[in-house]
């Protein structure tokens, strides 16, 4: 009898640490084993988003209500055909942070950058497009990846 118990137990204690990883990570358990392969030195925000800085930046911090420039290149994680970009200096993408002209990883990563500075970003659905996604590019729940480099920060547009 205590055998069965014991063995239950010990299985309920085994599968628990997984299934509270799971609920922890932003990402889907085959996202996350793709991307802890692929980047093992990726850092994390404390809102699951996964980075690497490619290049360090030099300037302020932008917060929300500046206006930033950014040049970008997006795919989806299994990819490497960008679906959008803006790698052009003298057209980077700008608008006015924390407002919800962007993605919320988008807004979220920002802030943490510094001007000059180039990260790989790892961005969650749920801080992406979520359940949505945006056809016909994105299907719903795609993790996101970009390169972003932060070149501009202002006050005024």
């Amino acid at each position: 009898m205590r055998t069965p118990v014991l063995f239950a137990l010990m299985c309920v204690l085994l599968g628990a640490p997984v299934a509270m990883h799971a609920q922890r990570e932003k990402f889907s358990l085959d996202d996350l084993d793709y991307i802890e392969k692929t980047w093992p030195h990726a850092r994390k925000t404390n809102t699951g988003i996964r980075y690497v800085i490619e290049r360090p930046g030099h300037g302020e911090r932008p917060v929300p209500g500046q206006f930033v420039a950014v040049l970008y290149v997006g795919h989806l994680l299994h990819e490497e055909k960008p679906f959008d970009q803006a790698q052009d200096p003298h057209r980077p993408l700008a608008f006015r942070l924390g407002r919800g002209y962007v993605i919320q990883g988008w807004d979220q990563v920002l802030q943490l950058m510094q001007v000059g500075e180039k990260r790989l970003v790892i961005i969650p659905p749920e801080l992406g497009y979520g359940a949505r996604g945006q056809a016909p590019s994105i299907p719903p729940d795609s993790t996101l990846v970009f390169e972003v480099e932060l070149i501009a920060v202002k006050s005024d547009a």
